[in-house]
């Protein structure tokens, strides 16, 4: 789940990835499944830290993508951009 704002997932995000910004997390939660782990990223790593306690404090089982996008970039993962 990309935590990002608009702007940043416009220009680029992981495929398949489900976008919700981390402002809009709490509000928007019982749209996430609760059978899974979800894990939260976003560029570096930080506001996704603050997402996946979140989303466990409201009951998911989640994480947080360590080094976010520049990780995934470091291991060369596929990327939609536009």
């Amino acid at each position: 789940m990309d935590v990002r704002g608009d702007r940043e997932w416009a220009r680029t995000h992981i495929p398949g990835s489900v976008h919700i910004p981390l402002a809009e997390l709490s509000a928007r939660a019982l749209e996430l499944p609760e059978d899974r782990l979800l894990i939260a990223f976003c560029t570096g790593g930080l506001p996704s830290t603050g997402a996946a306690n979140m989303l466990i404090e409201l009951g998911f089982e989640a994480a947080s993508m360590s080094r976010g996008l520049i990780g995934w970039r470091s291991i060369e993962g596929p990327l939609d951009t536009y």
